[in-house]
């Protein structure tokens, strides 16, 4: 009867085991972390938000993940308070609780990221499938009691720090004068939207010191008289490439495009279509590169954080020159001198030319994560396979963020000058941010 007795208790506590190692193995697994991250992407895409506001969800969502990690393991990550711009304390796990920092860190990053924009609810029925299936594996009731406790207590500490941002005191500042200027940026078709976010630049920056700390050249000069002028050189070049793509190119640019909304017309019928905005192809190119560099869970979440962080400030960066200078569409001077039924490649964002969005941010992010999985990684970039757009291959981060400058060539809505100056600044900014954050020992 004793042999019996022992005989359960061995099954019983080998049971046990295999239980933490199921529920370990599947919350632990940084594949599930990108999968999150990739799921808050969809929904901020289903909610057309703007690349910049779409880039404020992700790196507050991702800084309360990292706040989470860098209390789980002090001796190999340093928090972020008193690093980045109002960020003076964070909640701390309490005392002797058996907190599951892998699993607390998940549950920030959903609770935060889709409560900085929209109410909370969008990812609960995705969450709640992730709890079901790691107590399905043996996740105890205690251990996800005290991570949803911690993880509760630090998104509470990252909200309220978002709160102090400004965003909310834009949503109701003035909105842009259109007025009818030559250089001057008007609305373009087929939506005539009002410019995005002229106010950008008052967000709150998180590392650079301010908006205007790069010093960005003027945009080339206004002539449209001149025919020998730089402008109008450069006026015809957009035109001339635009009128003779090769499919390499459309490739290029259409892989690139990553408009969050497009008006699509035909005749009288119109219909939008969504892909990831600019920011969100770059949450999608970190999963990538964690997954091939065989990331933990922890390098993969910080990867994330820094990463956002700096497509956070380029963002801001870019927005200052922007509404600085108000620079005309290659499309509106086009179609009001030369040819009014000239269309670009792809369709004209809703702010001014001057500097190049996409390229100042990919460039600072191609910088942070040159930082952290180092120059020459080579990988695949399968972003825009789920919206019909072929992967396409790099030699390193910097590369794919040159082939972004040629995008929004070809794409038709950028003079490539713009690009190159937005690809210097972008660096400039991913450089500070890589020598002023302290975030790995």
């Amino acid at each position: 009867m004793r042999r019996l007795f022992v005989c359960l208790c061995i099954v019983a506590s080998l049971y046990s085991c295999k239980q933490n190692i199921e529920y370990k193995a599947y919350l632990h697994d940084p594949q599930l972390f990108s999968n999150t991250v990739h799921e808050l992407n969809g929904v901020v895409m289903g909610n057309n938000f703007p690349p910049m506001i779409a880039a404020r969800n992700y790196t507050y969502g991702a800084i309360a993940a990292y706040e989470v990690i860098a209390a789980g393991y002090p001796k190999k990550y340093q928090s972020l308070v008193g690093q980045v711009h109002g960020l003076t304390a964070v909640a701390n796990p309490a005392a002797n609780t058996p907190v599951d920092f892998e699993l607390a860190a998940l549950l920030a990053y959903i609770k935060v990221g889709e409560a900085v924009t929209f109410p909370e609810g969008s990812m609960q029925e995705y969450k709640d499938s992730i709890l079901k299936l790691a107590r399905d594996k043996g996740l105890p009731e205690n251990i996800e009691t005290a991570s949803q406790t911690f993880a509760d207590s630090m998104s509470a500490s990252i909200i309220r720090w978002s709160k102090k941002d400004n965003y909310a005191e834009t949503r109701s500042a003035e909105k842009y004068t259109v007025r009818d200027e030559p250089g001057r940026w008007v609305p373009t078709p087929p939506m005539y939207a009002q410019a995005a976010e002229p106010h950008w630049m008052e967000i709150r920056t998180m590392a650079i010191d301010s908006a205007n700390q790069f010093l960005t050249p003027p945009p080339i000069p206004f002539d449209i008289t001149d025919k020998k002028s730089k402008y109008y050189g450069q006026l015809m070049a957009i035109k001339n490439a635009i009128d003779s793509l090769t499919d390499e190119q459309k490739h290029i640019a259409d892989f690139w495009d990553d408009n969050p909304f497009k008006l699509n017309v035909s005749g009288h019928v119109m219909f939008g279509t969504k892909k990831f905005s600019p920011s969100g192809h770059w949450m999608s190119i970190i999963g990538i590169a964690a997954k091939q560099a065989k990331s933990s869970y922890d390098e993969t979440v910080y990867a994330y954080a820094k990463t956002s962080i700096a497509l956070f400030d380029a963002f801001i960066q870019c927005w200052q020159v922007k509404y600085t200078y108000n620079t005309v569409r290659p499309e509106t001077v086009i179609n009001k001198y030369i040819d009014p039924n000239w269309r670009p490649y792809l369709q004209t964002p809703a702010f001014p030319e001057y500097t190049c969005g996409h390229s100042t941010i990919s460039s600072a992010a191609a910088e942070a994560l040159t930082d952290i999985y180092g120059d020459n990684f080579a990988y695949t970039d399968s972003t825009e396979l789920e919206f019909g757009i072929q992967n396409r291959k790099f030699t390193s981060f910097r590369q794919a963020a040159l082939e972004n400058n040629s995008a929004r060539f070809y794409g038709g809505i950028h003079f490539h000058p713009s690009c190159i100056v937005s690809n210097a600044v972008g660096k400039q900014v991913g450089d500070f941010i890589n020598g002023k954050l302290k975030m790995k020992k």
